[in-house]
């Protein structure tokens, strides 16, 4: 069951089940909460940059705790490659901000 979203700068991004095994492999905590990876990606609080041109859309859970989503746009559509929670968001804060 592959999933599609709509990316802040207006393209599908995809989640394959492929992925979606990888990301709940290596991030067992985030096993049932497949709709709110996709929803980080399609209504993030904000779109950060990384290195090597994938996007990271971040959402809060809970106080303090950070739901990250990697991506990558290409011309017409893009992927999600993988995603993580996390406290740290001093490091999250040292990344520039696209949206908003």
């Amino acid at each position: 069951m592959n999933s599609d979203v709509t990316s802040k700068n207006g393209l599908p991004i995809r989640l394959t089940d492929e992925r979606w095994t990888h990301i709940t492999e290596e991030h067992a905590e985030l096993a049932g909460m497949r709709l709110e990876v996709l929803e980080a990606v399609s209504q993030p609080e904000r779109v950060l940059a990384e290195g090597e041109g994938e996007l990271l859309a971040v959402r809060e859970l809970e106080v303090g705790n950070f739901l990250v989503v990697v991506y990558r746009e290409l011309d017409e559509d893009g992927f999600i490659i993988t995603a993580f929670i996390t406290r740290r968001v001093g490091s999250l804060d040292r990344r520039t901000q696209l949206w908003p």
